[in-house]
């Protein structure tokens, strides 16, 4: 498995080898013990699935506080995202930073987005499917969201805010400014 820093160090997608022959193709999404080796130990205990019917979904950004924070390893099985997480470390040099990652079912990456970071994607394309595993089971208590459009991230999810198809949490979701982090380097 090939392993690629992006612009915010910790965010790091990772592309698994496919073997594909005029059957299809077979590969290893995830495998403890190889990634171990290359430094990213981490014990997922739920696995989410998503489908998103129409294009210009956003699911997000949300995050979980501690004590229930969660890695989240993200993948498309059916079409296509730009998958983004922000820096929410209230200590780190790149706090307030974003990174988009293009994924797709054909391309076959994954996102490790660590703890500590606001996670949210839009879908490119109609009937997206999305898996993502976890390091924390879901605690309501927990659960928070950050304004996917909130003009001082500038995230670029290339629509109008005004097109995006938002659940009613994500559209109530509070702005940046409000947001008082629980997350630093030290967690």
């Amino acid at each position: 498995m090939e392993i690629e820093k992006t612009t915010l160090p910790d965010v790091l997608v990772l592309k698994p080898r496919r073997f594909a022959d005029d059957r299809g193709f077979f590969q290893e999404t995830w495998n403890r013990e190889t990634l171990k080796t290359a430094g990213i130990d981490l014990d997922f205990v739920q696995d989410n699935h998503s489908l998103s019917r129409q294009t210009g979904t956003v699911r997000g950004l949300h995050f979980q506080r501690p004590p229930r924070a969660q890695d989240k390893l993200v993948r498309v099985v059916r079409g296509r995202i730009l998958d983004v997480a922000v820096d929410a470390r209230r200590d780190s040099l790149q706090f307030g930073k974003w990174v988009g990652v293009e994924l797709t079912a054909d391309n076959a990456w994954q996102l490790l987005v660590p703890k500590g970071f606001l996670h949210g994607f839009i879908t490119l394309e109609p009937d997206t499917e999305v898996l993502y595993k976890c390091t924390d089971t879901y605690a309501p208590d927990c659960d928070g969201s950050v304004f996917f459009a909130d003009p001082d991230l500038a995230i670029d999810w290339g629509l109008p805010p005004e097109q995006a198809i938002l659940s009613d949490k994500d559209r109530k979701a509070q702005s940046w400014a409000d947001f008082d982090t629980p997350f630093s380097l030290k967690d």
